[in-house]
């Protein structure tokens, strides 16, 4: 069994680590959205989704920085994913000093923060509906700086920059991807 395409066996591993709800959608959001630049690019849906879905599940076992992304990845490399799929999910976080070589690092970095912003954007929304987020209104709340403060705005801005895409582009692209994912998400 190919681990890293095998979705079920990540879920678990997913479900195994993390119990928290808002955690557990993070990772489907992040999942959505890098599915749907997988399919753009032509890569691997199921390699790169997995990778996504992983990206945070030592997380809440593992939260400082000297543990996570580190214990996830010694759990991965004991559970048979290959150095690329563990090395996208270290580059995911800034402080692991991890270089973004690949264009599916660029993807996870690029879609990590911007997922929550987006699903912090829909929470807000009178529907909670993320049919009725748009570019603007995500763009309109990165200004507040008190909105959703622990989400990095910098790390949105150089997550679009580094995949070398327009922000307002990258924007709508994770919308329309999370709307394809909204029952799940429970947006």
């Amino acid at each position: 069994m190919d681990v890293m395409k095998n979705r079920e066996f990540c879920h678990n591993l997913l479900c195994e680590y993390t119990k928290n709800e808002s955690l557990l959608k993070h990772a489907y959001a992040v999942e959505a959205c890098v599915i749907a630049y997988a399919k753009k690019f032509g890569e691997d849906e199921a390699i790169w989704g997995n990778v996504a879905l992983l990206h945070d599940f030592d997380y809440e076992r593992f939260p400082t920085a000297e543990e996570h992304p580190y214990k996830g990845a010694e759990i991965l490399k004991e559970s048979g994913f290959d150095e690329e799929f563990i090395t996208a999910i270290l580059s995911h976080a800034d402080y692991t000093g991890v270089a973004r070589n690949s264009l599916l690092s660029k993807v996870l970095f690029a879609c990590d923060e911007l997922a929550g912003f987006i699903t912090a954007v829909t929470y807000v929304r009178p529907s909670r509906q993320i049919a009725e987020v748009g570019v603007h209104s995500v763009k309109k709340k990165m200004k507040d700086k008190a909105f959703a403060r622990a989400v990095s705005r910098e790390d949105i801005m150089k997550g679009a920059e580094e995949l070398g895409v327009d922000l307002d582009e990258h924007i709508e692209f994770c919308i329309s991807a999370m709307k394809d994912y909204s029952e799940r998400l429970g947006l």
